[in-house]
């Protein structure tokens, strides 16, 4: 949150960094349990999911696969 505080990365940035870390952390759980390689790409993919539900994320697709350049929205 400090980062988006101060001006180092947008809040579509935040929202994607959360996402990522939820992933890297396991998900829910509550201690750390051993998980299968499936479980973690069922997180990967449920958050990329959600994140294509955001106007800011199809812009960023789209304005990658036609430039090839990062979009910063």
């Amino acid at each position: 949150d400090s980062m988006e505080a101060s001006n180092y990365i947008s809040e579509h940035d935040q929202k994607i960094a959360n996402k990522l870390a939820y992933v890297m952390a396991g998900g829910d759980l509550s201690e750390p349990t051993l998980v299968t390689e499936q479980y973690l790409l069922d997180l990967e993919r449920e958050a990329f999911l959600s994140l294509c539900t955001e106007r800011k994320t199809l812009e960023r697709i789209q304005h990658m696969l036609k430039t090839g350049k990062p979009l910063r929205n």
